[in-house]
């Protein structure tokens, strides 16, 4: 985090733009612009006292606390109001939350700072802010009461919202206080002494989730829900070939449909039928008559791709990585050697609700409404397609049903709603993708193939590993300038050699590994977990061939080379112990153990299979073991570890994006398969706290859950699984 600032900033709108754009595609947190003290005793919409800026206080004692990451699912809002609420000393019964606007960020100087949701940031990025608005407020409060009793705040303690003076007897709430703390200076935020994590109360403990009942009741309002007065509706089409160009379309065979109002133009690539309901404008964009120019890419496939891959694992060059000893003679004189080139494919994000944005539009005011990980990213682009300042624009950002990094930084979908918008001059339109254009124009998972070849000596110790892995690169997507000199280090996530973030968790004699950027015309981006699920397969599967090649227990043969990695190693021996590694199994029963870190946190796994003769595999168990230093709910941790189980199983059993023709093949769930309740294991998740860092929750351990399975099947059958998805291997799930 950076430095917090204290002077006001002046930001153009292009600065803005540019900041918010590095943010989304780069993960970088921006320091606070904090409120200078008259500022932040501005009144909150309803005229009730903001007491800082994180905190209002209504004369009920309900305390709203404000919160600008995006809820989409995985419990950031909760977790937030928990961090504040602690250091606030409140009634957790009585909190509710609001969520600031970017353009009231903007205009207050961006008092609340970064409003990205992405890269497991949520909580980590913004906890150490929050929990000190958190207790200025009740610095504040406290304060007001000792004004009014006209006795020193060190005898005055809080809890559950309530002053006590215990030498006097006397009692009064946060309510009744609000007003006269809200006319007092802040503290400054810096210096206050936040709470041990050791000693919480409210944060650290599995409290019910904020969302919960409006989830259960249909009160939630989602984006693909929203409806407005006079709101139409919009349908939308892009070149079914990435590259390719829309070129006409003959609206005489649908305008006269039922509810159409038009069809227009959106951009240079895309078509949209506005109707009086999205159904009518599907209905109507299915029938409609539509020349495309798909360009160059329209014969390539997915076979011409993998080739294009496979070549950046023998070409020469210089490319980003680590270089540590000399990996390629001590591999080449090695006693014994081992080999493997595994793959991955393309893998779309397939969120339960698909791209959506409601816009309304004049010459003077443009507003989203729009389920977004990005709120200052969607006003950036909000803004550069209105052709209006940043002043004249703002973001209500609805909850997502879902996003796993797809409703970040590509900000496609909020300027094609603006787009069409712009031809309806102060009517909402709202626009939804089709699951099918969900499925077709997504930024997927990189595909990528890895090659590697480690070198033992003659008692099985490891003695150097070289590792080459080619594939597409997503900052040449989202943010070219951080590639450097043709070298790519994101995409090497999870074998870096710095700690704190994705470090690789062995130490090896002689290392060498290496990224050949190989481009496609496929858009992609960030994927839960982005490179870590990739990695993780690939670094870890090849440990488990290198030992049954040593002649090795899998775990020990990674205990061995974790002796500088104390976190990891911590983790891996967790998850062993709870998942009964060593222990006899259940006759038919395989195991298979992986560890890997991204997002800040530590990760390991243990699988339980079982494969029949004819190649079924039943998936008994996994457990997994976690530490991202502090949890701040754990039983919402254990929900996104289970959660990422599921999303892990899928793109390991079944995942696949295929290229036919220049385009995405797979459109809907009948050939994109997802994980059944059936082939759904037991989850069992074991939290390993050590509260010296803050680490990422919902991203990390994707990464373990496919390695983990893979070697667990592989032990059972007898021979490696290299290539993803496994339906390709003729197994079957069951």
């Amino acid at each position: 985090m950076n430095q917090i600032q204290t002077s006001p900033v002046q930001i153009s709108r292009r600065n803005f733009m540019v900041g918010t754009s590095a943010m989304a595609s780069g993960g970088l947190a921006l320091g606070l612009n904090l409120l200078s003290t008259s500022e932040a005793l501005a009144q909150s919409s309803d005229s009730t006292p903001e007491i800082g800026i994180w905190v209002v206080v209504k004369p009920d004692d309900t305390c709203v606390v404000r919160i600008v990451r995006s809820e989409m699912g995985q419990g950031t809002r909760t977790g937030l109001a928990q961090l504040v609420a602690e250091e606030l000393e409140c009634d957790w019964s009585k909190i509710t939350t609001e969520s600031p606007t970017p353009g009231q960020n903007l205009k207050r100087k961006r008092a609340w700072g970064d409003m990205s949701t992405g890269g497991s940031r949520g909580i980590r990025g913004s906890q150490d802010y929050v929990r000190r608005g958190g207790a200025v407020a009740r610095i504040m409060l406290v304060q007001a009461a000792a004004n009014e009793w006209n006795v020193p705040t060190s005898e005055l303690t809080t809890a559950n919202s309530v002053i006590s003076h215990a030498a006097s007897g006397r009692k009064t709430s946060y309510g009744k206080v609000a007003a006269a703390a809200a006319k007092l200076p802040v503290p400054d935020m810096k210096a206050v002494v936040l709470k041990d994590p050791r000693t919480w109360k409210i944060a650290g403990k599995s409290v019910k989730r904020l969302d919960t009942a409006n989830k259960l009741n249909g009160k939630l309002i989602y984006g693909i829900d929203l409806k407005m007065d006079g709101m139409l509706c919009a349908s939308v089409m892009d070149c079914p070939v990435f590259g390719g160009k829309l070129i006409s379309f003959d609206d005489s065979k649908v305008k006269t449909l039922r509810g159409v109002k038009a069809v227009v133009r959106v951009d240079a690539t895309t078509v949209a039928v506005v109707a009086d309901t999205w159904w009518r404008a599907k209905n109507a964009l299915d029938q409609l008559p539509i020349v495309w120019d798909e360009g160059p890419n329209a014969k390539v496939n997915s076979a011409m791709i993998a080739d294009h891959v496979r070549e950046g694992l023998t070409a020469r060059g210089d490319y980003a990585g680590r270089k540590e000893g000399d990996a390629i003679y001590a591999v080449a004189n090695a006693a014994k050697t081992v080999e493997a080139v595994y793959s991955s494919p393309f893998l779309s994000h397939t969120p339960m609700e698909p791209m959506n944005c409601t816009a309304r539009w004049t010459s003077d005011k443009a507003e989203v409404w729009v389920p977004t990980q990005n709120a200052e990213a969607s006003l950036a682009k909000l803004a550069e397609t209105a052709g209006l300042p940043l002043e004249k624009c703002d973001v209500y950002v609805t909850d997502l049903g879902g996003a796993f990094g797809r409703k970040g930084g590509q900000q496609d979908y909020v300027a094609q709603a603006v787009n069409i918008a712009k031809q309806f001059p102060g009517t909402p339109i709202k626009m939804i993708w089709s699951r099918e254009e969900d499925q077709s124009h997504d930024f997927y998972r990189p595909v990528s193939q890895c090659y590697m070849k480690a070198g033992l000596d003659n008692k099985g110790n490891l003695v150097g590993l070289t590792l080459r892995l080619s594939g597409q690169s997503i900052n040449a997507w989202v943010n070219p300038s951080a590639i450097k000199d043709g070298k790519d280090e994101r995409q090497l996530q999870g074998f870096w050699s710095q700690p704190g973030e994705a470090q690789l968790g062995y130490t090896f004699p002689n290392l060498l590994t290496e990224y050949a950027i190989r481009n496609t015309h496929v858009p992609v981006g960030p994927w839960r977990g982005v490179n870590t699920n990739q990695n993780g397969v690939y670094m870890e599967c090849f440990m488990d061939e290198v030992a049954r090649a040593a002649g090795k227990d899998p775990l020990v043969f990674r205990q061995a080379l974790m002796q500088n990695h104390p976190k990891h190693l911590q983790v891996l021996n967790a998850a062993a112990e709870k998942g009964d590694w060593g222990k006899p199994a259940a006759p038919g029963v395989f195991r298979g153990i992986a560890q890997f870190m991204g997002y800040g946190a530590y990760s390991a796994a243990v699988a339980e299979v079982t494969v029949s003769p004819k190649g079924e595999v039943k998936l008994l168990r996994m457990v997994l073991a976690t530490n991202a230093g502090h949890f701040v709910n754990p039983h919402q941790v254990a929900a996104q570890v289970e959660g990422g189980v599921v999303m892990g199983l899928s793109a390991t059993y079944f995942g696949e994006c295929t290229v036919e023709n220049g385009r995405i093949k797979e459109k809907n769930f009948d050939t994109y398969q997802m994980l059944k309740m059936a082939q759904m294991p037991k989850v069992e998740t074991v939290l390993v706290p050590t509260y010296d860092f803050w680490g990422g929750v919902g991203e990390p351990t994707i990464c373990v859950v496919a390695p983990a399975v893979i070697n667990a099947i592989s032990a059972a059958i007898g021979k490696p699984l290299r290539n993803l998805p496994l339906k390709n291997s003729g197994l079957k799930f069951v």
